[in-house]
Formats: C-alpha cells, structure tokens, sequence
C-alpha cells in the first residue's frame, strides 16, 4: 500500500482516479490546487504526489519542485492532456518518477504508482542492507579456516558480474553470503531482490520471477513487475534454486541467456540487467543424474561455485557468532555456556544457533546466559568418544531429521517444515526423495 496525494484542478477526475487507487488498496487524499498541495505535503507524509501539470497558480512543476525540496524521498508522477518532449524533459530532470499522458487508463496510473512503491521499498531495504553491513551486523562471521576462504572468494567475486551458486545445508548462511558480494559489487546502490524459489507453487513462482500482463489468468486484474524487472541494475538471489519446476528451467536459462523475457500473458521482449545469484542446500549434480535439474541450467549458474560448510565443521566460528548474536541485548556469556555451545552438533546450523540464543536471552533473568538457558538438543551433542559420534550417513541423518521433525510437530507439516528450516513444498520434496509418505 502506498500513501498518495492526487492532485487535478478537474474534480470528478480526482474523484474517479482515486476511487481506482483506494479500490487497488492504496490511502489517497485529493487536492485541487497546488498551494493546498504544497501545504499537505508539508503537514503529512506521502510515499506518491501524482499531480496534473498545468493548474493554476502553482502548477504542477512548482509543485514537483517544493516537494523535492520538503520531502525528497517522495516520487511525484506527473500527468498532462498537453505533452510535447520540452515539458517532459523538464519534468524528468527536475526529479519526476512518471509522465502519463492524459487520457489514460485508470490501470495505467495504478501500475506507475505500484512500481515507484516497489521501487521505494526495495532502495530502504538496500539502505538499511548497507547500514547493516557498515556496523557489522549482516556480515558473515570469519573466524574458522574455512570460513576465511569464503570470505576471500567474496571479496573476488564481488568485483565482478559473474552468476554465482552458494550451496550448503540450510541455515549456514547462503543469503548473508549473497548479501555481501551484493553490497561490495559494483550494483551495490542497485537492488538486492531475492526470491525463495520453494516458497511458490510453479504457476505463482513463474508470475513472481517474470511478472504477469492484466487478464494473464484468474485474479490478475492488472499488471505486475517481476522480480526480474525490480532488480534490473541490481543483482537477484534466487534460494532453493534446486526446488524448481523443469518449465520453470526452460524460462529461466532463456532468461538468463538472452537476458530478455516476455511477462506471463505478455507478447513484448523485456531486457534487463540483472546479476545472478542463485543458492541451493540440494546436490544439483545427483539432480541432473536423476532428470530432475537441467544441465545447461546448472553451467549457466554455477559459474563461480562458493561451498558453505556446516556449522559443526567451523567451530571456531561459534564463539564469534554467539558474541556477535547476543551482543544487541548487553548479555555476557560465560565460559560454560560457550562451551556447551561448542560441543553441539548443530543439524540446524548458524540459524537454528541463532534461534537458541533467542530463547536464552528470553531465559536469563540477570546479566549472564548460562547453561541451563540453553535448549540444546541432547542427542546432537558433541563427545569425544568414537562410538557416540553420530551416524554420518547424510540419507539416514536427514531421514531421523524428517521423521523427528514431523514428530515433535504431531505430523502438523508447516511446522515440521518450520523446524526444520525449509519450505513445506521442499518437505514434500525431501519426503518423497527418501520414501516417506505424508499423509
């Protein structure tokens, strides 16, 4: 939703636009002139100014003036009956979003007021990506071996427009990772969009990517942008790339090949520049074996290949994780707590670490988490005897994290799904992949 002021000496125009834009589900308020325009924007604060230009008085580039000057982060889209390319230019390079030529379809405005709210939306996550990465606090922990490299192979890549594929289990941090080659590229004051590729059944995942045209299909009662248009100039992360459809596939390596697409119900080439980052947690390789993952695809994003090892493997990197988790809340914690931390197995990696530490500072009645504050698993807990070491069998340990997961939820299987860090869809997948029916 998008706070808008319309602004239109023509009354039952006002009238009507806005009646479309609060049925599209925005807040709008209406203006008949630009002096009482001027003094709105200075009194509220609106995310859209869509305004006529010529008014009399103050007209409508007075008007982008004096909100540019009083609220800079407000877009303003201009609208006119009397176009010709002087105008425009002047409008565009005093800071205008939009130009829409009157008459116009009460659509067209709708999609040019959604796509400066998107756009608006995706420039504060950027800002507040690269106040996250200036304190620190959205950067990947380097303290372990394994860990540094990674952190080398970022700082080389970043510098460059090469597709990337993270992979790793779940919840070792492929999203911080994409985040940071993001934010030291040269697309860094572009978006970052990522899109969790198993979160959507195909048909929405294939809208969500590409955008769809009005009419495209049942419900699609205007136009929308695709993940891929919103991030053009920036870099796209596409999670769980390896939950895919084959349809999808096809799309996406044509998309990625010519770098052009046609959104869903749409005829029209639509080029974008967009660098790809894509992640999975599955074995692509056994995938293509198995017919399940398309080979050119897998090429195409694995061009430069960045392996997070899991948590258990990068004990070094525990006590600085911990330290850097509680850290905001003021906490200490003590030598036994960390210790205890070291000797866990981890299965749910650096967010299932983050998780506990949540519930411990929600514990801890003083100054300092202790042990028993933790809610640790006992069965993943380290030990220095061979004959507890936990069965290194990935097939069978990810069929006891099924089986336990859809235990401890009553077979509820969102939750199972939450435990266990993944989408439902990509349960469903991991079930079927192991012989497990869920019912």
């Amino acid at each position: 939703m998008a706070r808008v002021l319309l602004v239109d000496d023509e009354r039952k125009l006002a009238v009507l636009l806005a009646g479309e834009l609060t049925d599209a589900g925005h807040s709008v308020l209406t203006a008949q002139d630009g002096r009482t325009a001027i003094q709105l924007v200075k009194e509220q604060a609106f995310d859209v100014v869509v305004t006529d230009i010529r008014m009399e008085e103050v007209d409508g580039l007075a008007l982008l003036r004096a909100v540019k000057d009083t609220c800079p982060d407000t877009d303003v889209i201009m609208m006119t009956a009397y176009a010709n390319i002087e105008t425009t230019v002047e409008a565009l390079r005093k800071g205008a979003a939009d130009y829409l030529i009157k008459p116009f379809p009460p659509e067209e405005l709708i999609l040019a007021v959604e796509r400066v709210a998107e756009r608006q939306r995706l420039a504060l996550e950027n800002r507040q990506l690269k106040r996250e990465l200036a304190s620190g606090e959205s950067e990947f922990i380097a303290a372990s071996d394994a860990m540094k490299t990674v952190a080398d192979l970022v700082s080389r890549i970043a510098k460059t427009d090469t597709s990337v594929l993270i992979t790793g289990a779940s919840g070792t941090g492929k999203e911080v990772v994409a985040r940071a080659i993001h934010a030291r590229s040269k697309r860094k004051d572009g978006p970052f969009v990522a899109v969790n590729c198993a979160a959507l059944p195909e048909p929405l995942l294939e809208s969500e990517l590409f955008g769809h045209e009005r009419g495209a299909f049942t419900g699609a009662d205007r136009r929308k942008l695709g993940r891929f248009e919103l991030a053009d100039k920036g870099t796209l992360f596409l999670d769980e790339i390896g939950e895919i459809g084959q349809s999808i596939q096809v799309k996406l390596l044509r998309a990625l090949e010519t770098k052009t697409f046609e959104r869903v119900g749409g005829t029209a080439n639509i080029s974008v520049d967009v660098r790809i980052i894509a992640a999975t947690n599955k074995d692509l390789p056994t995938a293509i074996a198995n017919k399940q993952f398309r080979e050119d695809l897998y090429y195409r994003l694995n061009v430069f290949p960045i392996s997070l090892p899991p948590l258990k493997e990068r004990i070094a990197d525990i006590r600085a994780l911990a330290a850097h988790f509680v850290a905001p809340t003021g906490l200490k914690l003590c030598d036994a707590t960390l210790r205890r931390l070291e000797e866990y197995e981890w299965p749910g990696n650096v967010r299932e670490l983050r998780n506990v530490l949540e519930r411990a500072v929600i514990l801890c009645d003083g100054d300092t988490i202790l042990p028993e504050h933790l809610s640790l698993d006992p069965v993943s807990r380290r030990t220095g005897n061979d004959s507890d070491v936990a069965d290194l069998n990935l097939e069978r340990r990810e069929r006891k994290a099924l089986e336990e997961a859809l235990a401890r939820a009553k077979g509820n299987k969102a939750e199972a799904a939450r435990l266990l860090g993944i989408s439902r869809r990509a349960l469903y997948s991991r079930a079927a992949s192991l012989g497990i029916t869920l019912t």
